[in-house]
């Protein structure tokens, strides 16, 4: 298995990253909360291959949670077991996300949703070019950067001149955006997508035994804080 991204199914992978939602909301003291979290860990370390980009997620997360842990240790009483409960039932939520997410394309996962799950071909083509252009967005800024900055007018100095800069590069992007969504539904519409009935997808959407196996592992995560609630 070179290459997780092919191996599973972008469906498999969005569910088993969702359904620990649902054992979050069983977490609620902080031993309960690091055993769950040391088990996801585990578990993660088997799935992720690309760290860069989990690791990019898991700091945004991470500040999430430290922030809801000083905020309910000051607010709450400083309970530290409720602190930490609370902190470890959003990296409940958030590590699973943040490993299989990035597996996740755009593309396939239309292909996917049109053919495994029925649904509205305008909705998911459209969902799926929204998806593939957000992915761009960051190169877009710094293409918008770079070029700012071989002018001269890059973001240095004092603090009002990095906000005056950020401020004009993002407006720099909205114009792109806006730009480019108006060539993408020119383009669209050309090809028949306003007014075509069926649809032809670009591949097919197998459901292989790894889906099925991805699956129940996240329904297990989904069960195991609910169950090991009524253990402790």
């Amino acid at each position: 298995m070179t290459d997780r991204q092919e191996a599973f199914g972008p469906l498999s992978l969005l569910a088993a990253s969702l359904l620990p939602v649902v054992g979050a909301t069983a977490i609620g003291a902080a031993r309960l909360g690091l055993i769950c979290l040391g088990v996801l860990l585990l578990a993660a370390l088997v799935v992720v291959r690309r760290w860069r980009a989990t690791l990019r997620l898991l700091a945004l997360g991470g500040l999430a949670a430290v922030s809801l842990l000083v905020s309910t240790w000051l607010y709450g009483g400083r309970d530290i077991d409720s602190a930490v409960g609370a902190a470890t039932r959003i990296l409940y939520i958030v590590v699973p996300a943040a490993a299989l997410t990035p597996y996740i394309d755009p593309s396939r996962l239309g292909d996917h949703l049109g053919q495994r799950l029925r649904l509205p071909a305008r909705v998911v083509v459209a969902a799926t070019v929204a998806l593939e252009r957000l992915e761009s967005l960051g190169g877009r800024w710094r293409q918008i950067g770079r070029a700012r900055r071989s002018r001269g007018v890059g973001a240095d100095g004092s603090l009002a001149n990095r906000f005056r800069v950020t401020a004009s590069m993002t407006l720099s992007l909205l114009v792109a955006t806006l730009r480019m969504s108006g060539s993408m539904s020119l383009a669209m519409d050309a090809r028949g997508f306003a007014t075509a009935q069926r649809r032809t997808w670009a591949q097919p959407a197998p459901w292989q035994w790894r889906d099925t196996g991805i699956l129940l592992a996240g329904l297990a995560l989904a069960v195991l804080p609910w169950w090991l609630r009524g253990q402790l």
